[in-house]
C-alpha cells in the first residue's frame, strides 16, 4: 500500500467511528467499535513506518548509544 491510500483508509475509519460512536449502546456496537479504532491504530502506524527516512534511521542506528535500555524494547 502507498501512503495515500492508507491515507484515504484512515479517513473511512475515522468516518465509520464517528458514525458508530452514536450508537455506543449495544455490545456488538461496542465491539465494532473497538475493532475499528485497533485498525485505524495498525494503520497510523504502517503510515508512520513508511514516512521514516531509511537512510537517516540508520545513521541514528549508527550513531546512537550500543547499550541497550529497558525502553528500546518497545519501539521495535
Amino acid at each position: 500500500m502507498n501512503k495515500n491510500q492508507i491515507k484515504k483508509q484512515i479517513l473511512q475509519k475515522e468516518l465509520q467511528i464517528k458514525k458508530l460512536h452514536l450508537h455506543q449502546s449495544s455490545d456488538i456496537c461496542n465491539r465494532i467499535y473497538n475493532t475499528l479504532i485497533l485498525e485505524k491504530a495498525v494503520l497510523k502506524k504502517e503510515l508512520e513506518l513508511l514516512e521514516k527516512n531509511p537512510v537517516l534511521e540508520k545513521f541514528k542506528k549508527f550513531f546512537s548509544s550500543k547499550e541497550k535500555l529497558i525502553c528500546d524494547y518497545w519501539n521495535k
